[in-house]
């Protein structure tokens, strides 16, 4: 009863804070130190100081601003305009034609950016006036773009991944290589959903253009050459072993500065915006992990996570329930907080919970990153929603409502995923460490 009256006081001090505009990074220390102070007997400035430094310093996270700085530069290029380019004459023969570009196009995107708003915007400022302007369904083009641009954080580099791998205390290469196949999957549900959905519907696909050759295919594809190069040498040294998360994201910002200096696109002002962006996105997140793993403390020193553990497990769920339960609840929670925020303050009561389950660390990763790219798509605070809703001038409930399909699609992968968790953890089991 004691430890149920404590969680409820803090409950109530968090959402008075968050409710009160106060910054989550800030929110997460003041409860932590609330409960330092109240029911702890350790000096609650001491720790505040050693967890902060201590999360803040970590080498591991280096990577994350190097992955943003990554994105940055590329959102700055003519990225978007040259896989347009490339895919356009292979995908025109598929039912669904053009309305492909979104998925296959923030696949590939995906695999150099780590953020999903990233990967939606970019995608996005090509293909919705191009496709818009040949006739597509709004509501395909859309729901395709809002659903794709999810893809940002589940195909590696995922500043998710490196986020929940700091945490929860697990290898982030394992975390990136084990996020390929989820991707690849996720992508083709879509593809298929559009297709099924062209072939009932094909009285509203415009007509293609002329088809082209082969040649002609091909000389298009060498739009392709400069991504696909970089894609390679991000993931290809990481899964060959060559090097770490964080020195193949130091290769991605040199690859990143290479491409943009390539076409032309590298200025002294376009570099300078990219490096502001960068530190801008990355200092909200450090402040917001360095605030959770001070609460994360305080609740390991009030015993919460292990009283919740016990509880858990007195009530004898199965596996499945268990992760139908966790379902639930990052749904629910995705309603009101962003991605980061949702991981950060969970992992550390919800971490030995699963554990205890027997549950993979690194398969519950990409279940973590599939529920968070769940909540992109959730209203009333998911992101893409609100940058297609930037981009089409479109209402925030048209643009969820048309999104639904995709937000189902991903469900269905997640169930695929539960019964066969190899998709997952199998190509982790494969690397080179």
């Amino acid at each position: 009863m004691h430890d149920l009256l404590i969680t409820g006081l803090l409950i109530v001090c968090l959402f008075l804070f968050l409710g009160s505009g106060v910054w989550i990074g800030l929110t997460l220390s003041g409860v932590a130190w609330i409960a330092m102070q109240m029911f702890v007997s350790r000096p609650a400035g001491d720790a505040m100081a050693v967890t902060i430094w201590g999360s803040s310093s970590s080498w591991t996270l280096t990577a994350l601003p190097l992955f943003i700085w990554m994105g940055e530069i590329l959102f700055r290029t003519r990225l978007s305009e040259d896989m347009f380019k490339g895919l356009a004459p292979w995908l025109q023969g598929l039912p669904g034609r053009l309305l492909h570009t979104n998925v296959v196009g923030c696949a590939i995107f995906a695999a150099v950016s780590g953020s999903s708003a990233a990967t939606c915007a970019t995608i996005g400022k090509m293909t919705l006036p191009e496709l818009t302007r040949r006739g597509y369904p709004e509501a395909m083009v859309i729901g395709t773009l809002a659903g794709s641009g999810t893809l940002g954080l589940l195909i590696p580099p995922s500043i998710i991944m490196i986020v929940y791998g700091v945490a929860a205390e697990v290898s982030i290469s394992k975390l990136f290589i084990a996020g390929v196949f989820p991707g690849i999957l996720l992508s083709a549900l879509f593809s298929g959903y559009v297709v099924l959905w062209s072939l009932r519907n094909p009285e509203r696909i415009p007509m293609a253009d002329t088809e082209p050759s082969l040649l002609e295919k091909l000389k298009a594809s060498r739009s392709l050459i400069p991504v696909l190069l970089l894609i390679s040498a991000v993931l290809g040294s990481i899964y060959a072993g060559i090097a770490t998360a964080t020195e193949a994201a130091g290769l991605g910002v040199v690859g990143a500065l290479v491409l943009s200096l390539l076409q032309g696109t590298l200025t002294l002002s376009s570099f300078k915006a990219s490096l502001l962006g960068a530190t801008r996105l990355y200092c909200m997140i450090a402040l917001i992990l360095a605030g959770a793993a001070f609460l994360t403390l305080s609740m390991g020193y009030l015993g919460l996570p292990r009283h919740l553990a016990e509880w858990i497990g007195s009530l004898d769920l199965s596996r499945f329930a268990l992760v139908l339960a966790l379902l639930l609840f990052y749904m629910l929670l995705g309603c009101f907080l962003d991605g980061i925020s949702m991981v950060v303050l969970t992992m550390g009561v919800i971490m030995p919970t699963v554990q205890a389950a027997g549950i993979d660390p690194i398969w519950f990763g990409i279940f973590i990153v599939f529920v968070v790219e769940m909540a992109q798509i959730t209203p009333p605070v998911g992101f893409n929603l609100f940058v297609l809703q930037g981009m089409t001038g479109r209402q925030l409930t048209y643009v969820a409502r048309v999104t639904m399909p995709f937000f189902g699609l991903m469900i269905v992968a997640l169930l695929i995923l539960y019964f066969i968790p190899g998709i997952a953890t199998w190509l982790p089991s494969q690397m080179k460490l």
